[in-house]
């Protein structure tokens, strides 16, 4: 997959984290000490805030620009027919508009079924699926112009219709981390990144004040892609990380 912001791997984007400074005295130095954390970036938009679902916290972007990303689409319809989206509207099963985790609302996306060729442009007004593998679901209308309403999902590519800031291929750039564990205690905190490190891992730890937590994050890497691969092999140990972009 491209770009898969939270759901496959429960990972999740967070943007940003403050950037830690100066060293701890005591011990042997492993841990900076935060200047604490903050969300995405302020913004008047509906749906531009974090929000948690089932215990994951969600950061929408605040631009579509350039984005791009390859997942297993379903679609919902007539249980929740008449219903509000996460937008304020009226769920239409009829309509061309769709749900995705983090892009803005109103976003016009030309989903694409590899298998079949066949597409659709829809519109973003909801915040759904929160199921592994999903990257977005579509109305009634959607299913049916991918040829997808008896299987009830297929992979497809989506493509916004308009480039993300600093996304360029279908990958994002930036400093990534995977963030692996949070402590109340320094010790054990310290077990882990010393563990980490041990094999081979690049590693870094924290303490970050906003929550009275030790983190234990690995990186960093250069875009968001090599993130992802490299928390392929650490999902099945950290099955809570998530992806953080300083």
């Amino acid at each position: 997959m491209t770009f898969r912001p939270c759901a496959p791997r429960r990972l999740l984007l967070l943007l940003p984290l403050l950037a830690c400074c100066g060293f701890f005295l005591s011990g042997c130095a492993l841990f900076r000490e935060g200047g604490g954390e903050s969300t995405a970036p302020a913004s008047g938009q509906r749906g531009a805030k974090p929000y948690t679902i089932r215990g994951k916290t969600y950061y929408p972007l605040t631009s579509a620009d350039g984005y791009r990303e390859e997942g297993i689409a379903s679609w919902y319809g007539k249980d929740f027919h008449g219903k509000t989206t996460a937008n304020g509207e009226r769920y239409d099963m009829y309509g061309a508009t769709a749900a995705h985790k983090i892009l803005p609302f109103g976003t016009k996306v030309r989903v694409t079924n590899p298998r079949n060729k066949r597409s659709i442009t829809v519109r973003i007004n909801d915040r759904v699926p929160f199921v592994a593998n999903r990257v977005i679901d579509l109305t009634y209308t959607g299913a049916r112009a991918l040829d997808m309403l008896a299987a009830g999902t297929a992979p497809v590519i989506l493509e916004a219709v308009g480039a993300v800031k600093g996304l360029s291929g279908g990958n994002l750039a930036g400093a990534f981390y995977i963030q692996v564990g949070a402590f109340g205690s320094r010790e054990n905190a310290d077990r882990l990144l010393a563990s980490l490190r041990k094999r081979g891992l690049p590693a870094r730890g924290f303490f970050a004040p906003a929550v009275n937590l030790w983190r234990v994050q690995v990186g960093p890497y250069p875009d968001l892609r090599q993130a992802e691969k490299a928390a392929l092999p650490l999902e099945d140990e950290f099955p809570a990380q998530y992806l953080v972009a300083e």
